[in-house]
């Protein structure tokens, strides 16, 4: 049956079938077999082909958003094979479709109607495309040789612009001149962002509510703990998502450092507080003292300066100002002032001092003479 397009309507794409051994690599020397993806758009069938090391389901999603970036527009359909990059259950009325390949589906706001099996006249141009371009386009990349895919890529697309600028037999015009007329002004405009390739991952909440991605552990509210979470990985953020499809918790992707990235907030409250005194060093302990008092100030920069390495005066430190939970702010400066006029500014002195009250007798009491009387005998009782 006669089919007629509509402009800027369908793009048609497949994996081609035949491969290239062309592309060397630069650690061993070897050669590389390429993959060609083809797409053809609406009624001009204005071609892209663009060569992979694989056909993985991140080359074919990258593949989709740099044709759509070359094309300058987005179609209202897109028509693949019933490949397993693209379908995960094949069915004429209700396909599965991959989950990442319907995430770029929804970016960019197109439908994904996969052709019926084994039925190529469902997807006629790109099938066509695919003759012709094992004979015109493989046949003149035999026996050349690239040291990228970069490079290979660059001499397909000058090939490829050379194919649409030429006459077409049966027809008025080129491939590129009737693409520029008819189909390119029917394409709706592209995002204002580009999609990014999500990988999914499930996982049960640990007890630590860090789940494991690519070696790194990324936190989830500890209120999870147990519960299903799914992992939606980008190349920039890791975002977690609950059982009803819900954020839950959103991190900057991690390569390198540290294998655990954690927000505060998602821990409970002990290890909230045990994490904050854990992140302390010398300032913030100066700073924590002198909210209790000039004397404690004294005493803990006392304990930090007294030390080569002012870490070994931390536990110390803790330990003292912990002191102004249990006896106050009164009392803890009170006591460092009396370790300080001993000369023993020690956890075990200002610890021993507020155990015993001795914070609330004062100095000057301490230092007053013993009062005259009867029972004292003076310096003349000796003679």
């Amino acid at each position: 049956m006669a089919q007629n397009r509509e402009p800027g309507k369908e793009l048609f794409v497949d994996w081609m079938g035949d491969t290239l051994d062309c592309v060397i690599d630069s650690v061993t020397g070897e050669l590389k077999k390429a993959y060609f993806f083809v797409a053809t758009l609406g009624d001009s069938s204005y071609p892209y082909v663009e060569a992979f090391p694989d056909q993985k389901l991140d080359k074919w999603l990258l593949a989709h958003v740099n044709c759509l970036n070359y094309l300058g527009g987005v179609p209202k359909v897109i028509v693949p094979d019933n490949c397993k990059t693209a379908i995960t259950r094949p069915s004429y009325y209700d396909p599965a479709i991959n989950r990442a390949y319907w995430d770029l589906a929804k970016h960019y706001e197109v439908a994904v109607l996969p052709a019926r099996i084994r039925e190529p006249k469902d997807k006629a141009p790109v099938e066509n495309s695919i003759g012709w371009l094992e004979t015109w386009l493989l046949q003149w990349l035999r026996g050349k040789q690239f040291f990228s895919f970069a490079a290979l890529n660059a001499e397909i697309r000058e090939r490829i612009k050379e194919l649409a600028q030429r006459p077409f037999q049966k027809r008025k015009g080129s491939r590129q001149s009737v693409f520029q007329a008819i189909d390119k002004p029917a394409l709706r405009p592209l995002p204002y962002t580009q999609y990014e390739y999500a990988d999914y991952v499930t996982h049960r909440v640990p007890a630590n509510y860090h789940v494991e991605y690519d070696d790194y552990h990324y936190s989830v509210p500890h209120e999870l703990y147990k519960q299903l979470v799914t992992i939606r990985a980008t190349a920039r953020t890791i975002e977690i998502l609950n059982e009803n499809r819900e954020r839950v918790a959103l991190h900057q992707r991690r390569y390198t450092g540290p294998r655990y990235v954690t927000n505060i907030n998602h821990m409970p409250p002990h290890h909230r507080h045990q994490h904050r005194i854990n992140c302390l060093d010398g300032t913030g302990y100066r700073e924590w003292a002198k909210s209790i008092g000039e004397q404690t100030y004294a005493a803990i920069d006392y304990l930090l300066t007294s030390q080569v390495i002012e870490e070994q005066a931390f536990r110390a430190c803790l330990g003292i100002l912990r002191c102004a939970e249990k006896y106050g702010h009164g009392r803890l400066n009170a006591a460092c002032a009396k370790a300080i006029a001993m000369n023993s500014c020690t956890y075990s002195t200002i610890t021993t001092i507020l155990k015993n009250g001795q914070d609330k007798v004062s100095l000057a009491q301490k230092d007053l003479p013993t009062p005259l009387h009867e029972n004292l005998r003076g310096s003349a009782a000796y003679v």
